[in-house]
């Protein structure tokens, strides 16, 4: 792999891990987009890297806090996920090897509409929402992990209306996060995905993983929820429609 790819791919990581760990979701949407706008990888090489480094990234982040979790939650939503995932991952393998642009719009098309997503402000319910709720959101967000590893948008819409503390909600979605990731990998695994260029290319990205996490517990930015929102949603509708006129072109 040449090294200006390398440090770009670097780069990218750096600054989503840092805004996933503030915010608690955007990683995947961040890297999976600006790597393919800049055609620095493939895809489907892609998913895999973003499903290490989110591993690293939970770890790194929940370390000391697990009592914030809400476990029951959590476990049902992945219950959701992981028939989804598997159906996500024959998609990818299918479009990747047939129709590369009509993927690469999709990427897109999930893009915008999870920075969308990020920018309704759905109002906390008085009470949290029933299993079937979250099992669905899981469901939803498998889809789209086992195809970008972006599993994102539903859960965060899902889990931002929950009468729970920011905490929890921060906490639980990057928990949500790494089991999904470690799914995902292990699936990928199974089918002989998994090649060394991949674990090298993590192995030299998490030390920038570990800081930037580090780097987003310790020095937040003097942004309000609302601004880091309104950052994050200008960022993703261009990378979003950046891919789309790509798709168009090809």
């Amino acid at each position: 792999m040449l090294d200006p790819t390398l440090i770009g791919f670097t780069a990218i990581i750096a600054f989503a891990t840092y805004v996933q760990t503030v915010t608690g979701f955007a990683l995947g949407m961040i890297v999976m987009g600006a790597v393919t706008t800049f055609e620095l990888v493939p895809i489907a090489f892609t998913s895999v890297v973003i499903s290490l480094v989110t591993i690293a990234n939970g770890c790194f982040a929940i370390k000391g806090n697990m009592k914030a979790l809400n476990l029951n939650t959590i476990l049902i939503t992945c219950a959701g996920i992981f028939p989804a995932l598997a159906l996500g991952l024959a998609l990818l393998d299918y479009l990747s090897s047939e129709f590369s642009s009509l993927l690469q719009t999709l990427l897109g098309t999930t893009i915008i509409c999870g920075g969308l997503m990020i920018m309704l402000k759905p109002e906390p319910i008085a009470r949290p929402s029933g299993k079937p709720l979250f099992a669905a959101s899981g469901a939803a967000a498998g889809l789209l992990a086992g195809m970008f590893s972006m599993a994102g948008p539903p859960l965060v819409y899902q889990f931002y209306r929950q009468p729970f503390e920011m905490q929890t909600i921060r906490l639980s979605l990057l928990a949500i996060f790494l089991i999904c990731s470690v799914l995902r990998t292990g699936m990928v695994g199974v089918q002989g995905g998994l090649t060394l260029d991949m674990f090298t290319f993590t192995a030299l990205a998490l030390p920038v993983v570990a800081l930037f996490t580090w780097l987003g517990r310790n020095y937040p930015p003097p942004l309000s929820p609302a601004n880091l929102r309104r950052l994050a949603f200008g960022l993703l509708i261009t990378i979003g429609i950046s891919l789309l006129v790509g798709a168009l072109r090809s």
